[in-house]
């Protein structure tokens, strides 16, 4: 049997917005992936993984513009940033395109507590 084919950008709300690819889908909780389109003027989508959760960020096209704790910053497609846990940041629309991205997400080793998506 092939592996089975996950259609994300197909999935991914036209006028803008995230799909889930996880446990409905793939019936575990060891990994998940979101993939999101931003639009310009949309506005802030907030990044957090929640607590247990760590997230790996990863610009897909355009340009999105990040707001967090630590200040803002800037990706371009092909760059990612890691974020664990509460660690927050609101993401943006550069424009003039919209802004494709992936999450792919998983629980922190050692989690102590379990819980369902």
């Amino acid at each position: 049997m092939p592996a089975t084919i996950y259609d994300l950008a197909g999935r991914a709300p036209r006028e803008g917005g995230e799909t889930v690819l996880g446990l409905k889908d793939l019936g575990t909780h060891a990994c998940y992936m979101l993939y999101g389109v931003l639009n310009p003027g949309d506005p802030p989508r907030v990044l957090r993984p929640g607590p247990g959760h760590e997230e790996i960020v990863l610009v897909i096209s355009g340009g999105v513009k990040l707001e967090g704790p630590g200040g803002g910053l800037t990706l371009q497609a092909g760059q990612a940033i890691y974020l664990r846990g509460e660690e927050t940041y609101q993401a943006l629309c550069l424009g003039p395109m919209e802004a494709r991205y992936a999450v792919a997400g998983g629980h922190s080793s050692g989690d102590e507590h379990h819980h369902h998506h």
